[in-house]
């Protein structure tokens, strides 16, 4: 499933895994969903909540052969040019390719219905390998958005998580560290890094997060569109507070 940066923590691009929870559907198919409140929205270390409270949530369908499709939304700051709400579809494949290595190949399509200034909405195809050691699981990834209407250029996104459970513990420990290059970066440059640290604290189905969030852009970072039209966006440290479901 996709859940990005302060969904659960770390996750800044899509990642696909179904829970063990989720349910079976008959023909090899299985459904999850997911659900949050974050107190920032953080999407590659820029607030689209304004730094303030947001909703998220989103379902899941997979195929035993590794193929998936799901969709993910979010509330954000209302604004011209993306409205109030994110709506992200994405399709693609996951599957192990050699022990204890996972490929994960797809395309995700961010939409912005309510956006009433220019063309906000643009796709990105997104590839990711992680490999699982013991307690630890790494992951890297890249994510390129060529040009298309909504931006400037084409931008890429290259990614790596870490993630490391307490042995006996419910406890979670999440390293991330991402670099923007191109359009999709801020008006202040061509590039900007982004990373973070955090925990996580599973009771079950629901989990507890906090991270530290922050990036190398200056306090509000500049997002310009096409047409001449941009949003000023919350750049600087913070804490993030999650509390998370899945079902």
């Amino acid at each position: 499933m996709r859940l990005p940066l302060t969904s659960l923590l770390l996750l800044t691009a899509a990642a696909v895994s179904v829970p063990a929870h989720a349910a079976e559907i008959g023909g090899g198919f299985s459904v999850s969903g997911n659900s949050a409140v974050v107190s920032d929205y953080r999407f590659r270390g820029l607030s689209f909540s304004d730094e303030d409270f947001a909703i998220q949530g989103g379902i899941d369908l997979e195929h035993e052969s590794g193929f998936y499709i799901g969709t993910w939304g979010s509330s954000i700051e209302d604004s011209p040019v993306f409205g109030s709400v994110e709506l992200d579809i994405y399709a693609g494949w996951s599957g192990e390719i050699s022990s204890g290595t996972t490929l994960d190949i797809g395309v995700l399509a961010y939409l912005y219905p309510d956006g009433d200034v220019g063309d906000a909405d643009y796709f990105e195809p997104y590839v990711s390998l992680s490999h699982q050691l013991g307690p630890a699981e790494a992951t890297v990834g890249f994510a390129y958005a060529p040009d298309q209407n909504a931006l400037a250029g084409d931008s890429g996104y290259l990614w790596g998580d870490l993630s490391v459970g307490i042995p006996t513990t419910p406890i979670t420990i999440d390293a991330h560290v991402g670099y923007v290059q191109g359009s999709l970066s801020t008006a202040d440059g061509n590039s900007y890094v982004d990373w973070s640290l955090g925990a996580t604290y599973a009771l079950g189905p629901l989990s507890l997060g906090l991270a530290y969030v922050d990036t190398n852009v200056s306090n509000a970072a500049t997002l310009a569109t096409p047409g001449g039209y941009a949003d000023v966006i919350g750049a600087d440290a913070t804490i993030v507070f999650t509390l998370g479901a899945q079902f």
